[in-house]
């Protein structure tokens, strides 16, 4: 009968260090299976804004895309969304807003024709843009042009879009433009002779 007590106990422990064993086994696959779904997961994230701008540019092992969308609307969203894939390489897409009410806008009359300056602040100040007051340009000019402070490509390109002026025709502010007292502004629009005949003064 002795014998029989320390038997009984040594069969216990071992028991209990096998289901020990199983549970801290059960436990590590848990913990793996949810890292691994966590990791490979996408995550998207919004926030709203207004007007968006656009690039593109490629990234070792991805590449990043920025969309742009010109319009009257007070805001638009900003989506970013992250992917992994098996190869550990991710693409990743953001969108970049900026509110029309933020970019400054005069508009210089460079023909012989009076009030298109003002006309065309008034086209364009329908799209929500902050516009100057209207302005003669130091020279005539036979072909429109947009010029843009730097940052503000997109929206000079959104500009030039409503009032018809070519991609060609978007450029880079800089002294060579035929405007004077324009420092700060963010975007200048030179009225050329193209436009006088084509909105018909």
């Amino acid at each position: 009968m002795p014998e029989d007590g320390p038997q009984h106990s040594g069969g216990m422990t071992g028991s209990l260090k096998a289901a020990r064993a199983a549970v801290v086994l059960v436990v590590f696959v848990v913990a793996v299976a949810v890292l691994v779904a966590v990791g490979t997961r996408s995550t998207p994230t919004t926030s709203s804004s207004a007007q968006t701008t656009s690039t593109t540019a490629a990234t070792a092992g991805g590449s990043t895309t920025t969309t742009a969308a010109a319009g009257h609307a007070a805001s638009s969203t900003t989506t970013s969304t992250t992917s992994r894939r098996g190869n550990g390489h991710g693409a990743t897409t953001t969108t970049t807003t900026v509110p029309h009410a933020s970019v400054s806008v005069v508009v210089a009359n460079a023909t012989n024709t009076n009030g298109l300056a003002a006309h065309f602040s008034t086209v364009i100040g329908a799209g929500g843009w902050k516009m100057g007051t209207p302005i003669d340009a130091s020279t005539t000019e036979a072909t429109s042009t947009v010029y843009y402070a730097a940052g503000q490509q997109a929206a000079a390109q959104s500009i030039a879009n409503t009032i018809g002026v070519k991609p060609t025709q978007v450029q880079p502010l800089t002294t060579a433009a035929p405007v004077n007292g324009v420092t700060g502004t963010d975007v200048v629009v030179v009225v050329g002779q193209d436009l006088a005949a084509a909105s018909g003064s």
